[in-house]
């Protein structure tokens, strides 16, 4: 999934790095420090690990929206270093075809182990790999042929559908403008014409029509990263900044009428989203590609290198029941309410230290 590219700025990995720590135990060991210290400050953070039931947004739903658009700003390096050395626009339709299969078969695999291969009605097709494979080829495609202007066009375009959809075709039994679980366009649409199993019963938020909105966000990785291969350094912070902050004005007042909401992947909530990735970016990049302060940095890049690596092997490996085998001795005196906490912590060691094998010996996985 991470190409080594020897042009490519720290800070890209070290916020992919950031994100992969949050879904890969970052995020439950905030969770588990809730009610434990009696300060308020670590509670509340410990909410915005979680998501909310239906509308609303916490921190926690930033986060596959960031790495969708930090595929996006990765692909805007990837496709200019192919165009450098000549590849025609078929063979980056071919690579980006090609990786999309490999990624929704992933993606089908992780989310359905074991695989119920004879019964295909109990398998889920929609998965985070596969949304990122889909939006990444769909968004070559828009960035090897229009240029930035026009891809805003088409994000503008995509988003207003969307939302006129969601208000003015009506569901059966619901009748149109029905947001709710139950009655919205989203959830009728999968259960109409996506086969297999559907995560919430009635729909599936990584379904059929939510990937219309979820691609804007890597449409805007690219004019990000556009904007990070700009000759002017000064300017290209400023220009984060700004575009982000109009971002998030405009996704929370597009939320007034069309509600902020991760499960029906919103035009609010991409806004309001694409806003904040452009924040980050712009805050990362600034502290460590333009003021020199990177040390910090490689924890994050051991990470942010190995994405995939780490993703697949959450699934497969239980690393908090070995951490509760090597360190429960260490952390066996505390008082009980704390073992998963400390059990947390000892999951990231090992998940950061198997990180660190990988990286100084140079083995990256990547489709």
């Amino acid at each position: 999934m991470v190409a080594n590219h020897p042009n490519r700025l720290l800070s890209i990995d070290a916020l992919r790095g950031f994100d992969m720590l949050l879904i890969s135990g970052g995020a439950e060991f905030i969770v588990r420090m809730q009610g434990k210290t009696g300060l308020n400050w670590v509670d509340a953070l410990a909410h915005q690990m979680t998501h909310p039931p239906w509308n609303g947004f916490t921190f926690y739903d930033f986060i596959f929206p960031l790495f969708l658009f930090i595929a996006g700003v990765s692909l805007s390096y990837s496709i200019r270093k192919h165009e450098n050395q000549d590849w025609s626009r078929s063979a980056l339709y071919r690579k980006a075809f090609k990786r999309m299969v490999i990624l929704i078969v992933l993606g089908i695999i992780f989310k359905n182990s074991p695989v119920p291969v004879f019964e295909p009605s109990q398998i889920r097709l929609g998965s985070v790999l596969g949304r990122i494979g889909i939006a990444t080829f769909f968004t070559t495609i828009l960035l090897v042929n229009y240029h930035w202007r026009q891809r805003l066009l088409w994000v503008a375009g995509i988003l207003l559908v969307y939302f006129v959809a969601l208000f003015l075709i009506p569901v059966p039994g619901y009748g149109a403008g029905d947001l709710t679980f139950e009655g919205n366009l989203v959830g009728w649409f999968d259960r109409t014409f996506l086969p297999g199993r559907l995560l919430q019963g009635t729909y599936d938020e990584l379904g059929l029509l939510t990937q219309f909105p979820a691609l804007c966000l890597t449409v805007l990785g690219t004019w990000a990263g556009e904007i990070l291969q700009e000759n002017k350094q000064a300017a290209k912070t400023l220009k984060l900044l700004a575009i982000g902050a109009v971002l998030v004005v405009l996704g929370l007042l597009w939320g007034l009428v069309f509600p902020i909401n991760k499960h029906l992947w919103t035009s609010s909530f991409i806004l309001l989203t694409g806003g904040m990735a452009f924040l980050f970016m712009a805050t990362f990049y600034w502290i460590i590609d333009v003021k020199g302060i990177s040390n910090w940095a490689f924890f994050f890049k051991v990470i942010g290198m190995n994405s995939l690596l780490i993703y697949y092997a959450y699934r497969f490996i239980d690393f908090d029941h070995t951490s509760a085998l090597i360190f429960g001795g260490i952390y066996g005196i505390t008082p009980e309410a704390w073992h998963g906490v400390f059990q947390s912590i000892g999951a990231l060691v090992l998940v950061w230290t198997f990180l660190y094998l990988m990286y100084r010996n140079r083995i990256f996985l990547k489709v």
